[in-house]
């Protein structure tokens, strides 16, 4: 039986993921491709218990590197879990981030070291690296706005625009330095703009699958 692909949706706040996750679903369902769609962190029952303590708001401050070690627990048991079982019966899987958000969230916003962050990568995924990657693009203050409109903010959408634009170049940098695996989507368009950009991009993998 053939492998799966792995595809990823990145971007920062207010991007519109969910909506594209689900035109991108629909998208590869209508070609007869089964689809499963997960999140990061989360995915599992466990893992999503580590997304509530990594995304609530606390008064003890949260150390970076426990962070980022929370965050590769979560996906370790993810990958086990899910992605792994699936990609290997055939399945795709779609996935609302995964690793670039670890590069771009803890290294590019945090300023944690990308040694590090890819020392991780390697212990925890071998070699698995998703097929295609989305990157949702938007201006920081926009799309925070949005993410605002959506209700109360949790701890990673409180934080500064500051910090939000160092994620936000961190995506356009490992988008610029492999541009074979990423697609940068202008998320700041009209969403039927964005989803004819999706509609090329897929159709573009699809044609080489």
């Amino acid at each position: 039986m053939q492998r799966g692909k792995f595809l990823t949706v990145e971007g920062t706040e207010g991007v519109g993921k969910s909506t594209n996750l689900i035109y991108i679903r629909d998208w590869l369902n209508l070609r007869g491709i089964e689809v499963v769609v997960s999140r990061e962190p989360g995915g599992t029952p466990l893992a999503e218990e580590i997304r509530g303590l990594l995304l609530a708001k606390r008064n003890e401050s949260v150390d970076e590197t426990a962070e980022l070690l929370l965050i590769f627990a979560a996906r370790a048991q993810h990958l086990q879990q899910v992605i792994q079982p699936a990609l290997a019966r055939g399945a795709w899987v779609l996935c609302d981030r995964f690793t670039d958000a670890t590069y771009a969230y803890q290294g590019g916003g945090r300023g944690l070291n990308a040694v590090t962050i890819a020392q991780l990568e390697t212990l925890v995924q071998g070699d698995l690296r998703p097929d295609l990657t989305f990157i949702l693009d938007i201006d920081v203050e926009l799309g925070l706005n949005r993410a605002r409109e959506r209700g109360e903010l949790d701890r990673f959408e409180s934080e500064t625009i500051t910090f939000f634009e160092r994620v936000r170049s961190a995506y356009r940098a490992r988008a610029a330095a492999a541009p074979a695996q990423y697609a940068v989507i202008n998320a700041g368009q009209t969403l039927v703009k964005v989803q004819a950009d999706l509609d090329k991009v897929l159709g573009d993998f699809w044609s080489i699958v």
